[in-house]
């Protein structure tokens, strides 16, 4: 067998994209014990480092070994006990996502939609509260399937003042966009390292507030084995899986270090760069940065002649949405994007499926080059293609956009 070798790919979907260099440099690092000090201290490092990317002081913020989804899992099975109502807005592809997880914890699902490339005004969530009375109001971020970004500052304070706990999900939006966990009063955050923190798929940091903590403890549970004299039996119905319960997680990451899996090392230094590299860059930086190449992205896209997806108003800074011309073939123009100049943009799904194409700008990717290097290598891919546009624009005007003429 042959060593793993891969083709340079410059990754311009909405995720994954190209790792950080010093993250990858990272994940090649030797193991120790799991219970090593050093093990055990990069890990409350690691907590801290999150606490500053979500922007919070809840001390349960730590690491879901597994991709986004399983962050998101997490979240919504150890908080929802079967019957508990959950309201899900949804706007795209991934708040049915929130929809299918929570009705597979047996919850009592209520969904409110708008089309995709719209998001909700803050009283459409407000009036719906008020009508269903959830326990939970569960909400993406950023949907890349859409492309658009919706704004939560208003809804922490609506769920305070109908007793909801609010969870978010903002794996694609983190780190490219603002997020406020604590001045916005979420509960609970899960993400993935894949978007703009510029690490791969395979680790959800998460942050839970003292009220999203109060209620998952009710359900908490030792396994036989490790349970010792002084732990507690839950007074709440048992969380149904028992990779994903956090007060089992929360345990092994606290003080009392109970064994509850081998955690994840490659991905915890993995992820620990991930942090500092955003951290050391400046949070605001970053987004600005994010928003200058997606800035660019878009204008590039518009001097194409071709049309971008959905409500500009409420994109999100890392991924612009596209549509496809009738007379193209969006999976050949696809295709040879990947195969002659080893680019790779994504389509979409569902009702966008085979209409929208998304390229993104995230993370080490959101930089000028591979932005200028995606426009001319699409330009000359749907020139050859048949399709008219004038030529050398795009990355003109992007380059207008960098030079701060735009």
């Amino acid at each position: 067998m042959q060593p793993l070798s891969l083709p340079p790919r410059l990754l311009m979907g909405p995720g994954p994209i190209n790792c950080y260099p010093r993250v990858l440099s990272a994940m090649s690092t030797q193991l120790v014990g799991q219970y090593d000090p050093t093990m055990t201290s990069y890990m409350n490092e690691v907590m801290e480092l999150y606490r500053r990317v979500f922007n919070t002081k809840n001390q349960q913020t730590f690491l879901i070994d597994g991709t986004s989804r399983a962050g998101i899992e997490a979240a919504l099975v150890s908080c929802l006990e079967p019957g508990d109502k959950v309201l899900i807005p949804i706007f795209g592809r991934f708040g049915h996502l929130l929809a299918e997880i929570a009705e597979r914890a047996d919850a009592e699902v209520h969904t409110i939609e708008v089309p995709w490339g719209e998001v909700f005004d803050p009283q459409q969530i407000e009036d719906a509260i008020k009508k269903v009375q959830p326990k939970l109001l569960a909400i993406v971020q950023g949907d890349t399937s859409t492309t658009m970004f919706q704004p939560l500052e208003e809804l922490g304070e609506i769920c305070r003042a109908h007793d909801v706990l609010f969870y978010t999900d903002a794996t694609a939006s983190i780190g490219g966009n603002p997020l406020e966990v604590d001045a916005w009063k979420i509960d609970a955050v899960s993400v993935g390292l894949q978007k703009c923190l510029g690490g791969p798929s395979g680790s959800a940091p998460i942050t839970l507030s003292d009220r999203f903590v109060s209620c998952v403890r009710k359900r908490a549970h030792v396994e036989a084995g490790i349970r010792d004299a002084h732990h507690q039996g839950s007074s709440g119905m048992r969380i149904r899986s028992n990779y994903f319960d956090l007060p089992m997680i929360m345990d092994y990451w606290g003080d009392e270090r109970l064994n509850h899996h081998t955690e994840a090392a490659t991905m915890l230094f993995g992820s620990r760069e991930c942090a500092i590299q955003l951290l050391n860059e400046g949070q605001d930086a970053v987004i600005q940065r994010h928003q200058l190449a997606g800035d660019a992205m878009l204008q590039g896209v518009l001097a194409m002649g071709l049309k971008p997806f959905g409500n500009l108003k409420h994109k999100m800074t890392n991924v612009v949405g596209v549509h496809i011309p009738d007379n193209v073939d969006g999976e050949k123009i696809r295709h040879d994007l990947l195969t002659i100049f080893n680019i790779e943009i994504g389509t979409s799904f569902g009702p966008l499926k085979g209409k929208v194409w998304r390229i993104g700008t995230m993370g080490y990717n959101a930089r000028q080059d591979a932005v200028l290097h995606t426009l001319q290598s699409l330009e000359t891919v749907l020139r050859r293609a048949g399709f008219a546009l004038p030529a050398g624009a795009a990355v003109d005007a992007a380059m207008s956009v960098y030079a701060g003429e735009k």
